[in-house]
Parts: C-alpha cells; structure tokens; sequence
C-alpha cells in the first residue's frame, strides 16, 4: 500500500485491538493487488438498536490506479453484525473477493460470454421445412425445421429476429440451432 491506513470510528471508541485486527486483514490485501494506493476504513455503531446489541457498519474504500473499489457491509443484510469483528472479517472477505475481480480483469483472465450470432429470418419454405436467416454482415445461412428450439417452425415469419449456432454443412453454412428472440425487431 502506498498511501498509510486510515481507520475512523464512528459512535465507539477508537480500539487498539479492532485497529489491529483492521490493519492485519489491510496488509493481506496486497497478497490479492499489489498495486493498491491507499485503503480507507470506516467502522460506525448503529446506536438506534440498543436493546438488541450493537450493530456494526463497516465501509472499505480501496483505491487502485484509475479505479476505487468500494465495500460496504450493513447490519439490516447481516444480523452476525451485532460483532463488529464479524462485520470487518465480511467487510474484508469481500473486498478481497473484489480485488481478485479486479486484478482478473485487468489480466485479461475474465470470462468472456460468446454471444452466439444473430441475423433475422429472410426466407421460409415450410413445404421444404427449411428457411433461411441473414446474417448482420449479409450472409445467408439454411436452418431446417428441427434446427427450432423455442418455438414452433411453422408459426416462424420472415423478419423474427434469431440467434443461431453456425456450423458447415454439406452445401456451406448452416444453423444447427436457432432461437427466436424477437418478431418485430430488424437487425442491421
């Protein structure tokens, strides 16, 4: 960390031991990012709710080059906050869990989500039970009947927006499985 630890306290008395234990699971943090710049802390007692005992607020702000990564945890999500070294160690848990996030991202390690091709049916032979769907870059793509997921071939009108698998076939690109995901929308 580049920046000191800033821990504040609100509605209890600043502790040596909570400030400890705040400044173990910190440093920890830089096992996760090492580029962390500064990490502020803030602890606050709920006082409204006295007769149930204390809860415990805690807010981590987490400043990384071009980035801040914020955590809060509430007592009306966690009724184990009623300890406030609970609500540091799930304060702490997910900023950490945020961090990886973070450092994943910036790798380049995320998971990317391949959004299967989609086009719009141009054609439909119900005699031949196939059809025929164009593509966004105007290509022309044969689907059969069975090729149908979501809906029944023969309710199908030209103009349905699809998504489609794509594979090569016998006589070029076919869907080997489409899904409407629209009627009135033109792609394009």
């Amino acid at each position: 960390m580049k920046l000191p630890l800033q821990i504040t306290f609100r509605n209890l008395d600043r502790s040596p031991a909570i400030e400890a234990d705040i400044e173990e699971k910190a440093n920890k943090l830089d096992e996760f990012f090492e580029h962390i710049m500064r990490c502020r802390v803030v602890v606050e007692a709920d006082h409204k709710h006295h007769h149930k005992g204390n809860l415990y607020h805690v807010r981590v702000d987490i400043t990384v080059p071009g980035h801040e990564l914020v955590v809060k945890r509430d007592p009306k999500e966690h009724q184990a906050h009623e300890d406030v070294y609970v609500a540091i160690r799930d304060a702490f848990d997910a900023a950490k869990r945020q961090l990886e996030d973070y450092a994943r991202k910036l790798r380049g390690d995320v998971k990317s989500h391949d959004v299967p091709p989609h086009g719009r049916i141009s054609e439909l032979i119900p005699m031949e039970d196939y059809g025929r769907i164009e593509t966004l870059d105007g290509r022309s793509i044969y689907f059969h009947r069975n090729s149908v997921i979501n809906m029944d071939f023969d309710k199908l009108e030209i103009g349905y927006e699809v998504r489609f698998d794509e594979e090569e076939g016998d006589e070029g690109p076919q869907a080997s499985s489409v899904r409407v995901i629209g009627k009135h929308h033109i792609v394009g």
